[in-house]
């Protein structure tokens, strides 16, 4: 009887030391799942040279990383994720990943011209970051219908534009932000990623500078034109629309869905404060 117990103590002392040893250097275990560090290079598919600088994105994790000066990136992942690569004048991809792709070889991405350039604009003179006008009724603006405030070196956009009538509920059900709302509330995982872009300093830095919209397209499953709508009935101009950068998109989009969440629930911010 003493011998099996000693062979039991044996065999586990064994099996431990086997799985420590065969664990791979570039591999770290979080929550029970595997994640590896993917490696590769970014390139221009056509005239086959190094895109520094191209973005990446674990659209799973939310992670992000940039490519170095040759077009090298790292970045953690983990089977079954999807990794979206964007830069600059090219036609982003996304790229599933496989346990074939995990086995430590280095990926070679090709990134392609697009066919009808599309005009990114790009607002470096002055920040911009939109708000409500339930937010913002009593304080005083500028000849640009900008509004300050003390303490803070950005501009916050102000103003009203014309509500869309609904001609029937069930019209009404379909509205931008009511479908925003109840995604939220069915996936609570999409609410987080986008706080999580608003909040991660790294991430933060990225969007700063990118003016094509596809990740939040990405998380809020909707198309382009559907996001503007969404802005639209969120109080947000045109020109808002057009300037602002992806980072900023992303904050007036949270906005928004706090202060109809607060709506919905029967009351303002403002009527928290009161009380």
């Amino acid at each position: 009887m003493h011998k099996k117990i000693i062979y039991l103590v044996l065999f586990f002392i064994s099996f431990k030391s086997f799985s420590q040893i065969n664990v791979p250097k570039d591999t770290l275990e979080i929550n029970d799942e595997l994640v590896v560090t993917l490696k590769g290079q970014v390139i221009d598919h056509l005239k086959r040279n190094a895109l520094g600088g191209a973005h990446l994105f674990n659209l799973n994790s939310v992670v992000g990383a940039v490519s170095d000066d040759d077009g090298y990136f790292e970045i953690p992942t983990k089977a079954n994720d999807t990794i979206y690569f964007s830069y600059l004048g090219f036609q982003s991809i996304k790229l599933k990943i496989t346990h074939d792709l995990l086995k430590g070889n280095e990926l070679i991405i090709e990134l392609h011209e697009k066919v009808e350039e599309i005009n990114e604009v790009v607002v470096k003179s002055h920040k911009l970051i939109g708000v409500l006008e339930i937010d913002a009724k009593n304080v005083p603006k500028d000849k640009y219908a900008r509004i300050h405030i003390n303490g803070l070196t950005q501009t916050y956009e102000v103003g009203s534009r014309a509500k869309r009538n609904y001609r029937s509920p069930i019209d009404a059900l379909f509205r931008p932000i009511d479908f925003v709302y109840n995604m939220f509330g069915k996936k609570p995982k999409q609410l987080k990623k986008l706080k999580k872009l608003r909040s991660d300093d790294n991430l933060r830095a990225m969007l700063e500078g990118k003016f094509n919209r596809e990740l939040m397209m990405e998380y809020l499953n909707m198309n382009a034109q559907e996001l503007t709508e969404l802005l639209n009935e969120c109080n947000y101009s045109d020109y808002f629309i057009k300037a602002a950068s992806d980072l900023q998109l992303i904050e007036a989009v949270l906005l928004c869905y706090e202060n109809h969440k607060a709506i919905k629930r029967g009351s303002t911010i403002k009527e928290k404060v009161k009380h």
